[in-house]
């Protein structure tokens, strides 16, 4: 079926010149006067794409769109206008606009940009299809947004999905990696076999090349049984070596045998196994820098960055974290037998301003706390932590000691510290443990503890 996009313009001779250059084109056309029939329309048809005028009365495009944010309407919005200045552009943008045209419409500009709009469009709903098909929570934490940032991400997802190039993503602890990781595994022509994720840095050292290559029985003290490693388990599929930074050299030279050769050996075993799989590697660390301290090899990093993907910190996609948190909501009331409408709008513009040095992962966290915490269909300021209601990362004691226990002030106390260390350490556990003069393990089971991370 031929595309829908709607046209919302209060001078019927836009929408009619509009109508008949789209349809030409092989478009279906709706179209509306002004930006609450537009909206109306977009909840009713689920439009692949909208052409949005920003001067109409009643409503302007700028409020429309911001209201088209606030209800996580998936749909790329493209704004026109014949009044543009440098505040609206960047008005618009922030917003989330996918493009920004100037009129007199040109056919080519306004045709070029749909075409761009309607293949993020279709990207995201093959994501959505792809991902509610699968097993584990995948659903849950689908990937979210049409900031400018993400709709890059998808279009390079979509060209590189069915070519089994080794692929790099990067990006900060809580951004999404996996998930990116998930999204090329199963829109590939691999989907009907193995996802396989290892954490590289969750593994002590002496047994990472065990799960990876797997063991023969008696390779080492209590190896009863001979065991597959994840790279057999994913043949003819996907492995995920997320922080593959933290791997050591002696596994570094492995994995890039694996990638040379497509063989490898089981610890204690003789046997040659042929494997067919692809691989998806993500880090937050630099890895350039790796390599010049001489912690990474540089002809595996050249191996694994055939195609590199880097995922944007939350801060820098803020546009969407309403409909971020509006996917949240609705899964965690659903798991737990909540009816709850969402947050005020107090709440949205103080979520809106936080940094989110957690990124995603925290925001995902934090909602589901206050669905928890809740006891009413409205979340409010007051169900969001000690910590991000201030205005800055510095506890005032006295304005807000009343309503807290102990326990929740001094949870709230360590959350900070360890975020702030974090945020000096790059995210690095072993340099923040060491920072916090605390071991990695219990630095990790902190992390769990509040929190920061699931």
């Amino acid at each position: 079926m031929s595309k829908l996009v709607l046209v919302v313009d209060d001078e019927r001779s836009v929408q009619e010149a509009l109508r008949d250059i789209l349809e030409d084109s092989g478009y279906r056309v709706e179209c509306a006067s002004n930006g609450l029939e537009g909206l109306e329309l977009i909840d009713r048809l689920d439009p692949d794409a909208v052409l949005l005028d920003i001067k109409m009365p009643e409503m302007n495009g700028i409020r429309a769109l911001e209201i088209i944010n606030q209800r996580g309407r998936n749909v790329p919005v493209i704004i026109m206008t014949a009044y543009g200045s440098t505040e609206t552009t960047i008005e618009a943008m922030k917003l989330g606009a996918f493009d920004y045209l100037m009129k007199p419409l040109k056919v080519n500009e306004v045709l070029d940009a749909l075409g761009k709009a309607v293949e993020v469009r279709e990207m995201i709903r093959r994501f959505r299809h792809n991902q509610s098909d699968c097993q584990g929570d995948i659903n849950e934490n689908m990937m979210i947004g049409l900031s400018p940032a993400m709709q890059s991400i998808y279009k390079t997802i979509g060209r590189v999905a069915n070519s089994n190039a080794t692929v790099l993503i990067r990006g900060e602890s809580g951004t999404g990696k996996e998930l990116v990781a998930r999204a090329i595994h199963f829109n590939s022509v691999r989907k009907d076999r193995n996802f396989v994720k290892i954490n590289c840095a969750s593994i002590p050292e002496n047994l990472l090349e065990s799960e990876l290559f797997g063991h023969e029985k008696g390779a080492f003290t209590g190896a009863v049984a001979a065991k597959q490693g994840k790279f057999e388990i994913a043949h003819k599929g996907t492995i995920f070596l997320d922080e593959i930074g933290e791997m050591s050299a002696g596994t570094q030279a492995k994995i890039l045998r694996v990638l040379q050769e497509r063989e490898f050996e089981r610890v204690g075993g003789t046997e040659t196994i042929q494997v067919d799989v692809r691989i998806v590697a993500a880090t937050n660390k630099d890895l350039e820098r790796s390599i010049e301290e001489g912690t990474f090899r540089e002809d595996l990093y050249y191996r694994i960055n055939v195609v590199d993907i880097m995922l944007p910190p939350l801060r820098e996609r803020k546009q969407d974290i309403p409909a971020l948190v509006e996917h949240i909501i609705k899964n965690t009331s659903l798991e737990h037998g909540k009816t709850i409408t969402g947050f005020s709008r107090e709440a949205i513009d103080l979520l809106e301003a936080y940094d989110w040095p957690g990124n995603i992962r925290e925001l995902k966290n934090i909602c589901e706390r206050a669905v928890l915490m809740s006891s009413g269909p409205l979340l409010t300021v007051e169900d969001l932590p000690l910590g991000l209601r201030k205005s800055s990362r510095r506890i005032d004691w006295l304005g807000e000691l009343q309503g807290d226990s102990l326990k929740e002030i001094v949870a709230e106390v360590e959350r900070e510290v360890i975020l702030k260390a974090l945020e000096d350490n790059n995210w690095n556990r072993s340099a923040t443990a060491q920072a916090l003069k605390m071991n990695r393990s219990s630095l990790y089971a902190k992390m769990k503890e509040l929190g920061i991370i699931d």
